[in-house]
């Protein structure tokens, strides 16, 4: 396990790599996740071998701090994100991301370019006040210390399992505000910053939620938006070839 300090007071964003050649895939994971349990079974594939990897949890979440003084905005989540890659010594970085973290991943790769060589990003949050049905919803419902103060217990016994195993490991304030960080977006707006970025841009969306909103905008500007069938939100664990296939250029 490697840190860095990212608050200017001790704090520490962690990751976990495997070493390879460059340039390194980094993986970010989304709200109230963890980024090995996410893509440590892909970035094992045959398909994805020799390559460095790294694993990173945001602050607040997984192994990384969680101050109570941070503000977990998507802009506080890039610079603790590029805190750690400077740390690693990475440079032209692939970033493979996944929701709110690949809201991070466009904001950041925005704001430090030379990080950033290429985006995988697996049904990023593009756009800011998202529909109820979004997964934020249910967290920024919530006033903050309501929601640490049982409102967190609350939403672990309805969103599901899968989800709740690791939004239990992340601390319920830094996972409210980073909701409402979210939903408020980035200025400019995510979407708009994607669009306008230099770099290889991939997007992938489940077939089963539905229709990218602004989808043949995004592919004139140059992402490729792909389709994976069979699959939902997590399109990592519902398909994990095609998954595989569009981390490692091959869709």
């Amino acid at each position: 396990m490697k840190q860095a300090e990212f608050d200017g007071k001790g704090s520490c964003i962690r990751w976990t790599e495997t070493p390879g050649a460059e340039p390194a895939r980094v993986y970010v994971h989304g709200l109230g996740s963890v980024s090995a349990v996410y893509h440590a079974h892909i970035a094992a594939r045959p398909e994805l071998a020799g390559r460095r990897s790294l694993f990173v949890d945001l602050p607040g979440h997984g192994i990384s701090d969680r101050p109570e003084h941070f503000g977990y905005t998507l802009e506080d989540h890039a610079d603790a994100l590029a805190a750690a890659l400077d740390a690693a010594g990475l440079s032209g970085a692939e970033l493979v991301a996944h929701s709110m973290g690949g809201s991070v991943a466009v904001v950041l790769a925005h704001r430090r370019p030379d990080l950033v060589s290429r985006l995988v990003l697996t049904e990023a949050n593009l756009d800011p006040f998202p529909p109820p049905t979004a997964g934020s919803s249910s967290i920024h419902a919530y006033e903050e210390d309501a929601f640490v103060d049982g409102g967190h217990a609350r939403v672990l016994e309805h969103v599901g399992p899968l989800w709740a195993a690791t939004m239990r490991l992340a601390d319920p304030r830094a996972l409210h505000r980073s909701a409402v960080g979210l939903r408020h977006g980035s200025q400019p707006a995510v979407r708009s910053l994607l669009e306008e970025l230099p770099i290889e841009r991939v997007y992938l969306q489940g077939e089963l939620s539905g229709e990218l909103a602004g989808a043949e905008a995004l592919e004139a500007a140059g992402v490729r938006v792909l389709t994976v069938a069979g699959a939902g939100h997590n399109v990592m664990f519902d398909n994990p070839d095609a998954f595989t296939a569009a981390v490692a250029g091959r869709s």
